[in-house]
């Protein structure tokens, strides 16, 4: 099921995320477009920033770091990420969608 910034899998959700870097804290800032804004306080360099993203997702999912993988845009602000084990309900109880 595929409904704006998430998408609905067997393993989990995909979800379209835009990251902010260089923000003065993190977090989950709701919707931006057909994706979700995420700020990361590390600048995009050597991997820095995709790092704490993952960080921020795991946390704020309560799931392992490994549950979250990049499935596209690894070197772009519009990622698509998969929350493995999540679901649409859960992702939008936490994202406020």
């Amino acid at each position: 099921m595929a409904v704006g910034c998430l998408t609905e899998t067997p393993e989990g959700v995909i979800l379209n995320v835009k990251a902010q870097p260089r923000s003065s804290k993190a977090g989950i800032d709701g919707l931006l477009g057909d994706a979700v804004k995420v700020r990361i306080r590390c600048a995009p360099v050597d991997g820095k920033a995709n790092k704490e993203l993952v960080e921020t997702l795991a946390d704020a999912f309560d799931l392992p770091k490994s549950m979250v993988v990049f499935k596209s845009g690894e070197t772009s602000k519009t990622k698509r990420i998969l929350l493995k084990g999540v679901t649409s309900a859960r992702v939008r109880e936490v994202t406020g969608l």
